[in-house]
């Protein structure tokens, strides 16, 4: 069909009723942006031609989507959360806050209140049989100096891909820790080597990648936030080197700067510098951050986060 009828003036005068335009109350900013939206989707029916059959397909996959709460899922599936930082990273660019560790996505498996401890914390409740990481480096500022008492915020999945609170099997803030700097800029984490992950395969993200005949698989990664007063909150992730999903994130998270080696020790006395009896696995990610007197970006974005605003 070649039906046209955006440029009617029903269509004109039905989207600015949508959007509340002929109405007192509300919030200018957000009817600019329903009319937009709407104006948009309105436009890919015609364009495309979508039929009654396909739109109410559409709607009834949002409502699953919210059903089975995969919106912040999908989000990063689509490269909605890369986009934003490549949005931010211009931003702080015009800003002049070029330099320090690259930002990338966090993910939608957060939960605040990690237990915190100084310098050293170990993750893991010991319940995997898993090789031994440990996870170290120095938060410096944008001339290389430590900087002691940053907060350094690590998580991770479990060898199965699962992280602790939505996997209930795990317990409370398993491989979620909160460590402060020592006097060096130091932090030390023993944890155990993480896997990646896929979507659920018969989850709602999984369902639009495959119409799209992607997968759905992250590498092994590890997550983290580090702040300190005066300098820009840093919300990053590093992804292990050598996972065959490394370049090939379905959530767009790869920055070549942030694909680290993990290095396999077996030296006993390295080992042994860590109170270790055996082999394990080495990861050093230093991170430098990058000060600034505006308040705003010394802390993390808001968005819905478990126990956000309920722990300590």
């Amino acid at each position: 069909m070649t039906v046209k009828t955006m440029h009617t003036q029903d269509v004109k005068e039905l989207l600015e009723k949508v959007a509340g335009f002929d109405q007192q109350g509300g919030n200018d900013r957000y009817k600019k942006i329903i009319h937009r939206l709407v104006g948009d989707v309105y436009r890919l029916i015609e364009d495309f031609d979508v039929t009654p059959d396909e739109f109410w397909h559409a709607v009834n996959y949002v409502n699953r989507l919210g059903q089975n709460g995969e919106a912040p899922l999908l989000a990063p599936g689509l490269g909605f959360d890369h986009y934003l930082d490549i949005r931010m990273d211009a931003e702080d660019a015009e800003r002049g806050l070029t330099g320090g560790t690259p930002r990338t996505i966090e993910g939608p498996l957060y939960v605040a209140g990690a237990p915190i401890s100084d310098g050293f914390a170990r993750m893991d409740d010991g319940s995997e049989d898993a090789e031994t990481m440990i996870v170290t480096g120095v938060v410096r500022d944008e001339n290389g100096q430590p900087l002691k008492e940053a907060v350094v915020d690590i998580w991770h999945a479990n060898t199965k891909g699962g992280y602790s609170y939505f996997d209930t099997s795990q317990s409370e803030y398993n491989l979620r820790r909160r460590i402060r700097t020592d006097e060096n800029g130091r932090y030390v984490a023993r944890s155990i080597v993480p896997s990646g992950y896929g979507c659920p395969p018969e989850g709602a993200t999984q369902a639009v990648l495959d119409q799209l005949g992607r997968h759905g698989n992250r590498p092994a990664h590890i997550h983290y936030f580090v702040s300190k007063p005066g300098y820009r909150h840093l919300t990053t992730q590093i992804n292990l080197a050598g996972d065959q999903y490394v370049y090939d994130d379905f959530a767009f998270a790869t920055r070549e700067e942030l694909v680290i080696d993990a290095e396999r020790v077996e030296d006993p006395s390295r080992a042994e510098a860590y109170g270790l009896n055996g082999p394990f696995t080495e990861v050093v990610f230093n991170v430098d951050l990058v000060s600034t007197d505006d308040a705003t970006l010394q802390d993390r974005h808001t968005r819905a986060r478990a126990l956000e605003g309920e722990a300590g």
